[in-house]
């Protein structure tokens, strides 16, 4: 079941309007209805729930355009990352209002394909249940992440890699900048280094005056959609939690639009 809720912001800083947008100004491209949905991590079955309740959003406002950002991490952590990527293939072979944007976990699939690490971010943070979707038992330890690479390698179709490796790192629509992880301040939106795209934290989070548009990110979990001023966080740890977790834009107007299902609280960040 899906749940919708007004978007308000969490914090009661107010920045400065003359050097930037707040949220509560901001607004999306006229005539277009705007889904940003925050990480997925291998629940197909949220994802899957996410489209049927945007499509069931779309067909209450069929006089509108419609665009749908993913905002990366499609892999790694919850039990399906092969059908999530096979999903987002399919959905945007022949739907260009339909855009996936890069994640670190999935330039982190690409980067363990490329070279074996025990010590990588795939090893370490749900790599393994990525490769067991692929059909692979995958071992990291040293002796035996060779021939688990071997075999991950010829598990994963070449459609697969060239999808994740031809992912944009940001998109922009009305007041609007989505990315993966954040922006580092101070840089403008187009000159943007893509490691802080998908990377950042920190420096993004810390920021309290307004940027030139709202920055809309996951990344970073955090129990609820977090909507500041200047920012939302759209992650909401789907893989352990159940909730999959969308912004919704239309005008000035702004929605939460939340799916769920089975929580596995027993598995960490």
């Amino acid at each position: 079941m899906a749940r919708t809720a007004r978007a308000r912001c969490t914090s009661s800083w107010s920045g400065e309007l003359a050097t930037g947008i707040h949220f509560a100004e901001a607004s999306g491209p006229a005539g277009t209805r705007v889904y940003a949905i925050g990480d997925v991590h291998g629940r197909l079955d949220l994802l899957e729930k996410m489209h049927r309740a945007i499509a069931e959003d779309r067909a209450r406002h069929p006089q509108q355009d419609w665009l749908i950002v993913h905002l990366g991490d499609y892999v790694d952590r919850g039990p399906d990352s092969r059908g999530v990527i096979d999903f987002l293939m399919r959905a945007s072979r022949d739907e260009p209002r339909i855009l996936s944007l890069a994640g670190n976990h999935d330039l982190g699939l690409l980067e363990f394909l490329a070279r074996p690490d025990p010590n990588s971010l795939f090893a370490h943070n749900g790599g393994y249940q990525t490769a067991l979707s692929y059909g692979v038992d995958l071992s990291f330890e040293p002796h035996l992440i060779d021939r688990g690479h071997r075999e991950l390698a010829r598990a994963v179709p070449r459609s697969h890699s060239e999808f994740l490796g031809a992912l944009k790192f940001s998109a922009s629509a009305g007041d609007f900048f989505f990315c993966h992880a954040g922006i580092r301040p101070g840089i403008a939106l187009e000159r943007q280094d893509r490691q802080d795209l998908i990377w950042i934290r920190g420096e993004f989070h810390r920021y309290e005056p307004l940027y030139p548009k709202i920055i809309v990110h996951g990344h970073t979990p955090c129990g609820q959609p977090d909507v500041r001023p200047n920012r939302v966080n759209l992650d909401t740890a789907a893989f352990q939690s159940g909730i999959l977790s969308a912004l919704v834009i239309d005008g000035r107007d702004k929605q939460i639009l939340q799916v769920a299902g089975q929580a596995f609280p027993e598995i960490g960040f």
